[in-house]
């Protein structure tokens, strides 16, 4: 049984009743889900978790779902640490591990947010729901919208990954390709919700999204007997899993399952949209829009997140540190990953090997040091980008990409 309590303005601190439909404060800030911690540690044990479900809704008490008929699960979650013995070696990182979220339903992390998110609003009755997205995160909405039978409205960037927009057509949503960025999407959802009656599930427009990606932070805890890795590698775009991993580790340290010690929080993003990478270079508490923002990294091509100050809080308060890499080191070090691990990590995740490489070179951080880098994504989803990697010729139409299916 959940503990939820209320939610609570991350800016003013206002609070609002927790079984209430709501987006942002009145005062512009998201609202995050607040738990009486006191409570779930009198009545709720670490040692339970491992008889619990191998999915994220093994932390059913710290998830603000509160009747067992309201989850609506495709199986997210739980997934893999991975030793990376072999590209630790090649890059000088004794202790590297993988968190690979590619496996989730839906092939992305996105799978955690938007099960939580769809499953309160299954629970509180909304019937349509609407979200701009780079992709990843409408693939997940839709399906675990249908899985509701909740209507989705999505609109995605024309040029998302083919992957993305196939996926949303076959679960049902009803798909708008726009030509512009995630912020153009978002501001059309934000503009029309009304007049509409679509429910805003836009990245922390409401407060359940972060709730479903924190439990990757209670995951790595578990994952290594509720001790912290010394740093984590996290592709930030809109930055919700980064945010929601800090939230988790506040939990757990109230539920007295870790110590005071974190890892030291390490952003990853695009050198062609890294408007957080700007502002902690800056110093500043707030980033800028990014302009002409640009990458083949799409969950990355956010210029402006909604919760950028949270991020930089987390980063500061961690010691950690900011990294803009190029598309192109980004692919490179996805492929020697591939190569070397078996691991088909998206461009996205990708990145963060490449981050990896420059800050273990400049002495951030230490070859003993134990190292988790989360691959949010599958390979397979972002095949066009790695295609220029790996280009394939044809010779004639019958050896096109696809064979014999490729439309004619």
């Amino acid at each position: 049984m959940t503990t939820l309590t209320h939610l609570e303005c991350s800016l003013c601190g206002k609070t609002y009743p927790a079984h209430q439909a709501h987006n942002l404060c009145e005062c512009g800030g998201p609202l995050l889900v607040r738990y009486d911690l006191e409570a779930a540690r009198n009545g709720w044990s670490r040692e339970w978790i491992a008889s619990g479900p191998s999915s994220m809704w093994r932390y059913a008490p710290v998830l603000p779902v509160s009747k067992p008929t309201s989850m609506i699960s495709l199986g997210e979650g739980w997934t893999p640490l991975i030793r990376a013995r072999h590209y630790g070696a090649a890059v000088g990182a004794q202790n590297l591990w993988v968190k690979d979220e590619g496996i989730n339903p839906t092939g992305s992390f996105k799978a955690r947010g938007l099960a939580c998110c769809i499953s309160m609003c299954h629970e509180l009755g909304i019937k349509k729901v609407a979200l701009g997205s780079a992709g990843n995160a409408a693939s997940a909405t839709a399906a675990y919208a249908a899985a509701a039978g909740i209507e989705a409205h999505i609109f995605m960037p024309k040029d998302v990954p083919q992957a993305n927009y196939i996926e949303c057509k076959s679960f049902g949503a009803k798909v708008t390709l726009v030509d512009g960025l995630i912020s153009d999407c978002g501001r059309i959802v934000s503009e029309r919700k009304e007049a509409e009656g679509w429910f805003e599930i836009n990245t922390l427009k409401e407060p359940y999204r972060i709730e479903g990606k924190k439990t990757m932070g209670y995951e790595v805890a578990e994952q290594f007997q509720w001790n912290l890795p010394d740093a984590i590698f996290y592709p930030t775009g809109g930055g919700v899993g980064l945010i929601g991993m800090w939230k988790a580790f506040d939990e757990m340290e109230a539920l007295g399952w870790i110590g005071s010690k974190r890892p030291k929080m390490i952003v990853v993003q695009a050198d062609g949209c890294a408007p957080v990478v700007r502002a902690f270079e800056q110093g500043a508490e707030r980033s800028t829009f990014w302009e002409n923002a640009m990458t083949v990294s799409s969950g990355l091509r956010v210029p402006k997140p909604l919760g950028d100050f949270l991020i930089l809080q987390s980063v500061r308060a961690s010691k950690g540190t900011c990294v803009a890499v190029s598309d192109r080191a980004s692919l490179l070090a996805g492929a020697e990953l591939a190569s070397r691990e078996g691991i088909f990590a998206a461009p996205e995740g990708a990145a963060c090997f490449a981050a990896l490489d420059q800050l273990l070179k400049n002495g951030f951080l230490q070859p003993e040091e134990k190292i988790v880098v989360y691959n949010t994504g599958a390979g397979l989803k972002y095949l066009e980008a790695y295609s220029t990697l790996f280009p394939r010729t044809s010779e004639s139409e019958s050896d096109k990409l696809g064979g014999l299916i490729t439309p004619r």
